[in-house]
């Protein structure tokens, strides 16, 4: 299905929408309510690795120490975020690849991450942050305190340190309604060497997910009844999120996995449940699947456009679809 694209050559910035510092504000209802509106659940991912930028947007060598690098990965995810507008509801950079070109690639994320709240999109910073007591509590103001220089409505998380060390990103998250996905079972195919391993009465994922559920009735939404803690449960193990579904079952999904790492999109929502208007309770991440499309690495930008177009089109169609027709 083609859809009607705006006029990316003039995106104006505007007051941000789905950024408040209101105390009804709530990130899982935010999300939710957007992902039903659009009727899919797709979350594109800002993987932008420097070795596959499209001709079109590289400078000199495209080398992580280079000067030039990080304009050219400026430009080519605001073209992007330009060409997803009105289409995703959330966005998800990944912030090694910034933390590659040093302070300026750390003031690039800050600038992509404005540009997208002021374009609607909600942000999930994917930086799998866990550490204990003041570490972690500097961790959480720097990226869920409202003004904060790397604000985002929602952040990964790992939990492999204990309970204690979440403590400072969930206070954030029910003060501030901020989202967080917490690493249960994710896509790697080493992810087993130490989440399936077994326990008295299942396996390590499963006890993860099973001490999890308090904070996600903290964290529930009174609109949708969703919460704002989420899990990190890959497309490629769909067996494994329907067993984490029922663990937590209030608790939205961020599936990656899908598409490029081999994950379908009917794989994708296993762990989703029947909502309102389909299967929903999670968003499905696409990255390199969309940014680095085929026929997409040439010098014309309409080439470009139509070939990042088509590939946007195709997730959001593939999820779509498996959406509406689980229901």
């Amino acid at each position: 299905m083609t859809r009607e694209r705006k006029n990316c050559g003039n995106v104006k910035l505007m007051t941000p929408n789905y950024m408040t510092q209101s105390p009804d504000y709530h990130f899982a209802d935010q999300l939710i309510s957007r992902v039903r509106e659009l009727g899919h659940p797709l979350c594109l991912g800002l993987d932008p690795h420097l070795g596959l930028i499209p001709e079109l947007f590289r400078r000199g060598d495209m080398a992580a120490t280079s000067e030039e690098t990080p304009a050219a990965v400026e430009a080519f995810l605001l073209t992007v975020l330009g060409r997803a507008e009105g289409l995703v509801s959330v966005v998800k950079p990944q912030i090694a690849f910034f933390e590659q070109m040093g302070f300026r690639g750390l003031e690039v994320l800050t600038r992509v991450c404005d540009r997208a709240r002021s374009m609607g999109f909600l942000v999930l910073l994917d930086a799998k942050r866990g550490d204990i007591g003041s570490t972690a509590d500097a961790y959480a103001r720097a990226f869920l305190e409202p003004g904060s220089p790397m604000e985002a409505h929602a952040l990964t998380i790992n939990p492999y340190l204990g309970l204690d060390s979440m403590e400072p990103f969930a206070a954030r998250a029910e003060a501030h309604g901020r989202g967080l996905f917490v690493l249960v079972k994710t896509s790697n195919p080493g992810s087993g060497d130490v989440q399936d391993l077994s326990l008295e009465g299942g396996t390590v994922y499963q006890s993860v997910a099973a001490a999890l559920a308090p904070l996600a009735a903290r964290l529930k939404g009174k609109e949708t009844g969703w919460s704002s803690l989420g899990v990190v449960v890959g497309a490629t193990y769909p067996g494994e999120g329907q067993a984490v579904r029922e663990k937590l079952p209030d608790a939205v999904f961020l599936v990656p996995g899908y598409g490029a790492q081999g994950g379908s999109a009917t794989e994708a929502v296993a762990g989703f449940v029947p909502g309102p208007r389909g299967l929903e309770g999670g968003i499905v991440n696409s990255s390199r699947g969309i940014l680095f499309p085929e026929h997409g690495d040439g010098q014309e930008a309409a080439t470009w456009d139509r070939a990042i177009d088509a590939a946007l089109d195709r997730a959001i169609d593939e999820l779509g679809e498996a959406v509406s027709s689980g229901a």
